[in-house]
């Protein structure tokens, strides 16, 4: 990341709320982004990730709070180019090349980035030619990022790609995410799959019910749920003593299997073993989905994971 860049804010809210009728799908929003960082808001259906991304964006205003894009009005960075977002679909034209289709979208900004070098960064000089804007899976998504990539905004908010996405499409898209972010520009994303927040974001801002929850990188939430876990089967034994375990703070049982948080695992395990109680021990460290539940206050519904 440039360090020239890293003390000015892409974006900055206070207090941001917003709601719709009864709902308050914005519920005091204070986050800061910096220019060069790529943070992905995290969280399930209805946590109110798209509210806030229009928000952030300058799509929507805020009911009450502030919002602001590198300094000033987000209508303003809007209007100067600064805001760029990559759409989810997009319907193909037959008979016009993926260059034809970047470099129309080029001709619409002030200061637009190269046609070839858009191209190039979102993975498609092989397919530029292509008619039909790249209909295929890869190059369709390609062709939306090169499209949103050509205005050259200083803050970048791409749909993340479909699970029907094949694997190396998926990787290709994260790639071209990383080396925009590279050059000083701020990428702003939302998911509800555990991996690619975790393995593509600087910042993961975890969001329920219109809060955020949590704001660290993944290995920061990953502490911050509690440690470690223990696991074992208990063929059948009572569970009432499994809290007074040293180092446990939290007990979950699923059918015959117990699910130990540890802040102990050491002396958890020592504990089991005196009092010969180990069936299929198993011993890990807290995952993303568990920080989730953990941060967020509940037990009944876990996050998806990319397929």
């Amino acid at each position: 990341m440039p360090t020239d860049l890293t003390h000015e804010r892409a974006i900055a809210s206070g207090a941001a709320t917003k709601t719709y009728g009864a709902v308050r799908a914005v519920d005091g929003i204070d986050l800061t982004v910096r220019r060069g960082e790529t943070v992905a808001l995290l969280g399930r259906n209805g946590a109110g990730k798209s509210s806030t991304v229009s928000l952030l964006l300058g799509l929507d205003e805020a009911d009450s709070g502030h919002v602001a894009l590198f300094g000033g009005a987000p209508a303003l960075a809007v209007a100067a180019g600064r805001v760029g977002a990559m759409l989810q679909e997009g319907q193909a034209t037959p008979r016009v090349t993926v260059r034809e289709v970047v470099s129309f979208v080029a001709r619409t900004y002030p200061a637009p980035m190269p046609v070839a070098e858009a191209l190039a960064l979102a993975g498609l000089t092989g397919f530029a030619e292509r008619r039909g804007a790249g209909r295929a899976g890869g190059a369709a998504l390609g062709g939306r990022l090169a499209s949103a990539l050509v205005a050259t905004p200083a803050l970048l908010a791409p749909a993340a790609p479909r699970a029907a996405l094949d694997v190396a499409a998926r990787q290709g898209f994260w790639e071209a995410m990383h080396g925009y972010a590279r050059r000083g520009n701020t990428v702003l994303f939302s998911t509800h799959y555990l991996e690619e927040a975790d393995a593509y974001a600087d910042r993961i801002v975890v969001l329920d019910a219109g809060r955020i929850v949590a704001d660290g990188t993944g290995e920061e939430l990953k502490r911050a749920a509690g440690g470690t876990l223990v696991s074992f089967d208990l063929a059948g034994s009572p569970t009432e003593w499994l809290m007074t375990l040293p180092g446990v703070t939290s007990v979950e049982v699923r059918k015959d299997r117990a699910r130990l948080r540890t802040e102990d695992s050491d002396a958890t395990v020592r504990a089991l073993a005196a009092r010969d109680a180990i069936r299929s021990l198993e011993v890990t460290r807290a995952s993303l989905n568990d920080a989730f539940l953990s941060l967020s206050h509940r037990t009944g519904e876990r996050l998806e994971t990319a397929r």
